[in-house]
C-alpha cells in the first residue's frame, strides 16, 4: 500500500555542465609555451639594448665614460620602453584569459584547479612573486620543474597556487 502523502520518490543526478571539463594541457606544451615566453620577453626588452648598444658602438667608438653611459642609458630607456610593452600585453591577457603570451600562441590557459577562472591576482602573486622569492633556494625551479611528471600534471608553483593549465 502507498501512502499518498509520501514524497515523491525519485533519483536524483549531478548534471555535469559541459563547458567546465577541461582537458589538462600536455607537458611539451607548457615546455613549448614557457620558451616562447621566454624569447619574446627577450626580444622586446634585451633585443632593443643590445641593438642600440651595437649600432652606437659601430658607428663611434666608446672612448669615454660618457659615452658609454650615454650609449647605455638611450639603449636602457628603450629596454625600459619594451618591458612596459611586455608587462602591459601578459597582464592583459592574464586578466582576460588567464594567458600568457606563449600559452595564448600555444592554445592553454591557467584555470584553478576547480575549473574556474583565476584571479590576476593569484596568477600574479602565487604563481610567479612567491615562486620568483622561493627560487632563492639552490635546486628549486629544477624541482618545481620535475613536479610536472606527476600525474596531475602541475609544477610546484601550480600547487602553491591551486590551479592547473588546461588547453584553452
Amino acid at each position: 500500500m502507498t501512502n499518498p502523502y509520501a514524497p515523491p520518490q525519485a533519483t536524483v543526478r549531478d548534471i555535469v555542465d559541459p563547458s567546465l571539463t577541461s582537458v589538462v594541457a600536455d607537458r611539451g606544451t607548457r615546455l613549448g609555451a614557457a620558451i616562447l615566453d621566454s624569447f619574446i620577453f627577450m626580444l622586446m626588452v634585451y633585443m632593443p639594448l643590445v641593438a642600440w648598444a651595437m649600432a652606437v658602438g659601430a658607428n663611434r667608438p666608446l672612448e669615454t665614460p660618457e659615452a658609454v653611459t650615454r650609449a647605455f642609458g638611450v639603449g636602457g630607456v628603450l629596454a625600459l620602453i619594451g618591458l612596459v610593452a611586455w608587462a602591459s600585453i601578459t597582464i592583459v591577457l592574464m586578466k582576460r584569459h588567464g594567458q600568457s603570451i606563449g600559452k595564448k600562441a600555444t592554445g592553454i590557459k591557467v584555470v584553478r584547479s576547480d575549473g574556474s577562472a583565476a584571479s590576476l591576482s593569484r596568477l600574479i602573486w602565487l604563481r610567479n612573486v612567491v615562486n620568483w622569492i622561493i627560487s632563492i633556494i639552490p635546486l628549486y625551479g629544477f624541482i618545481d620543474a620535475l613536479f610536472i611528471f606527476g600525474e596531475s600534471r602541475q609544477c610546484l608553483h601550480d600547487k602553491i597556487a591551486d590551479t592547473i593549465v588546461v588547453k584553452a
